[in-house]
């Protein structure tokens, strides 16, 4: 049986874009998954899980990145993904975002 590949693309919204704290917590909520993650911006890809790394994607406040998932639990992983990037995460929302997927 193929391992599932899922990808969609998610416009950042974060006000600074994907700098250290949206980055930590997109990289924590990606160590919640098996599969391997990915984020891609411009031909540059990086490991999801990696704080460091998505940083160095330099990604800006509307940028369209594409998420990408393999695994068995990709498509899970990628809405995640998703969610969390396609939210303010320097703003208030960024609280709620984090505690309605906390556990």
């Amino acid at each position: 049986m193929a391992t599932p590949k899922v990808s969609q693309r998610v416009v950042v919204q974060s006000s600074k874009g994907l700098h250290i704290r949206p980055s930590e917590m997109v990289a924590k909520a990606a160590m919640q998954f098996e599969s391997n993650i990915s984020i891609e911006l411009e031909g540059h890809t990086v490991d999801a899980k990696s704080i460091l790394h998505i940083m160095t994607l330099g990604a800006q406040h509307g940028c369209e990145v594409k998420v990408m998932a393999e695994g068995a639990d990709a498509q899970q992983a990628v809405q995640r993904m998703v969610q969390l990037i396609g939210a303010d995460l320097d703003g208030d929302q960024s609280e709620q975002v984090t505690k309605e997927h906390a556990g």
